[in-house]
């Protein structure tokens, strides 16, 4: 049987580090490849790695059929699980992938419960306003956390790191570099400032991350202080003759925010400052 490599489903899970596929490499060489090449078809499901090296260095290998396939998103619902079953994943990776099979299933359930609405269309009276129940779907942010073995804080971390951050912070966390916690962090930067945070290293990127929640910290507003007690006998404070309008109020709001946009930029430009300097100082 002639195998074809699908570039969409090679590329679907993240590629082995040098070093992974180092270990993988010298594990083929000496045990052979033990454990069987999945596929659909004719189409390699799992085990492109070991497929590479096996056809590289002549190795002998074995296939088996997974005839419950149906379509490409089993598929790679079927490549999900049986990774985020794999204790050799980590965890940016393991939250990648839930978010990934998060996106499957509710794009399948939108299209299920479409079908159904037409189906019902169909053969429903026109006067009917009853709507199709399309079977319930496990996508909550607890349900994602749960199946990548995360807390539900760490999935929001990592859904943020994937919208803003750049690809040079992504590849920093994939390698252990940062943390998911900083990553999300450092990833509300311009993406200039993150470029520049990553190639300043391990302790930069830290120190980038403890400046900006510093700033986040000292830019918050104060709590307000708890009124104290009237004094026994003392008079209630007064209230004023005639309360803010809502205009009034609005006006005093907008330069409150006003004011607030200024401290930001100011902050903004003073840590973009910072890492330049910590930068040109590594």
């Amino acid at each position: 049987m002639q195998i074809k490599i699908n570039d969409v489903l090679r590329a679907y899970i993240e590629p082995l580090t040098e070093a992974e596929h180092a270990a993988l490499e010298r594990s083929l060489l000496a045990e052979g490849c033990r454990d069987a090449l999945v596929l659909w078809d004719d189409i390699l499901v799992d085990g492109h790695n070991r497929y590479a090296i096996c056809q590289q260095h002549g190795i002998p290998f074995k296939v088996i059929q997974n005839t419950t396939f149906k379509s490409m998103e089993d598929v790679m619902l079927w490549m999900i699980d049986n990774h985020l079953g794999r204790r050799s994943v980590g965890d940016f990776q393991r939250g990648v992938l839930a978010l990934r099979k998060k996106d499957i299933l509710a794009q399948r359930a939108e299209a299920d419960a479409a079908r159904l609405k037409a189906e019902d269309a169909a053969i429903a009276p026109p006067e009917s306003d009853a709507e199709p129940v399309a079977a319930k779907v496990r996508t909550s942010r607890e349900d994602i956390a749960r199946a990548a073995r995360l807390s539900t804080n760490t999935i929001s971390q990592i859904e943020k790191i994937q919208k803003t951050a750049t690809p040079e912070l992504v590849e920093a966390v994939r390698a252990g570099t940062i943390s998911i916690n900083a990553a999300a962090t450092v990833a509300t930067l311009a993406p200039e400032d993150q470029v520049q945070a990553v190639a300043g290293g391990k302790k930069f990127l830290q120190q980038a991350a403890k400046e900006i929640r510093e700033q986040r910290a000292a830019s918050r507003p104060p709590k307000p202080a708890k009124p104290a007690p009237w004094e026994d006998g003392g008079e209630p404070p007064s209230l004023p003759s005639e309360p803010l309008t809502e205009v009034e109020h609005l006006r005093a709001e907008v330069a409150q925010l006003k004011e607030r946009n200024a401290t930001l930029r100011a902050e903004n430009a003073e840590l973009r400052e910072r890492i330049a300097q910590l930068v040109d100082a590594s």
